[in-house]
C-alpha cells in the first residue's frame, strides 16, 4: 500500500511544500549561475525511470561547456566552476529535482536515476532498479555515493528495492540529511563524477 500509494502521495505534498520554502534559495542561485554561466543556469538530461521510461532530469548547471580543439568537452574537474563546485558540495544543485518528483518522474528516495546509455549494459539484478521511481537520493547514496564501486551501487540499489518501506525512507532522508552536512561522499576519488559504467563480464 506505502509503495503503491501513499509514498507517491507524501513525495508530492513534501515536494511542494519544499519548494515554497526554498523559493527564495531556488530563486537566488538560478540568479547568480545565470550570471556566472551566461545564461546557462539549468542542466537537462534524458534520464531513464520507473520501467525504464525516459524523462527529462533537471539539475542546477555546475559546469561550464569549455572543449578542446577536437571539439570533445574538458574534463569534469576542469570545467566544474567555483560556484558550481559550491553548490554540489553542499547538494544545493539537486533542488531542481523537486519539479522531477512533482511530475512524477522522480520520488524522494529511490535509486539514483542514471545514464540512459547503461540501459543495454545493466544484467537481469541490475535491472530490478527501474521497478520503482529514481530518488535524488538513496539506500546507495548515504551508504557512500560516488565513492563506492558500480558493484556496491547496484547492490544497495537492488536491496532497497526488495525492502521499500516509509521506515527505510525516513532513515534515509535522516542520513541523507547528515551525509549533506557532513559533505561525505560527494566525489569519487579525485574525481567530480562517478566514473563510467562499463557493463559487467557476464549478463
Amino acid at each position: 500500500m506505502y509503495q503503491s500509494f501513499f509514498k507517491r502521495a507524501i513525495d508530492f505534498v513534501i515536494a511542494l511544500i519544499g519548494l515554497a520554502v526554498i523559493s527564495p534559495i531556488f530563486l537566488l542561485i538560478a540568479a547568480i549561475l545565470f550570471f556566472a554561466h551566461r545564461g546557462k543556469v539549468f542542466f537537462v538530461q534524458n534520464r531513464p525511470g520507473k520501467n525504464e521510461k525516459i524523462f527529462k532530469l533537471v539539475k542546477f548547471k555546475t559546469m561550464n561547456d569549455l572543449r578542446d580543439q577536437q571539439g570533445n568537452l574538458l574534463p569534469d574537474v576542469e570545467r566544474i566552476t567555483p560556484f558550481g563546485n559550491l553548490i554540489r558540495k553542499t547538494s544545493l544543485d539537486e533542488i531542481p529535482q523537486l519539479l522531477n518528483v512533482l511530475k512524477g518522474d522522480m520520488s524522494l528516495i529511490g535509486p539514483r536515476p542514471l545514464l540512459v546509455e547503461y540501459l543495454p549494459l545493466y544484467n537481469t539484478a541490475q535491472k530490478r532498479r527501474h521497478l520503482v521511481r529514481p530518488g535524488i537520493s538513496g539506500w546507495a547514496q548515504v551508504n557512500g555515493r560516488n565513492a563506492i564501486s558500480w558493484d556496491d551501487k547496484f547492490r544497495f540499489d537492488q536491496w532497497y528495492v526488495d525492502h521499500v518501506s516509509l521506515a527505510l525512507d525516513l532513515k534515509i532522508i535522516g542520513k541523507t540529511l547528515l551525509q549533506v552536512f557532513r559533505s561525505e561522499g560527494i566525489n569519487a576519488d579525485k574525481n567530480v563524477t562517478m566514473e563510467l559504467f562499463r557493463g559487467n563480464e557476464i549478463h
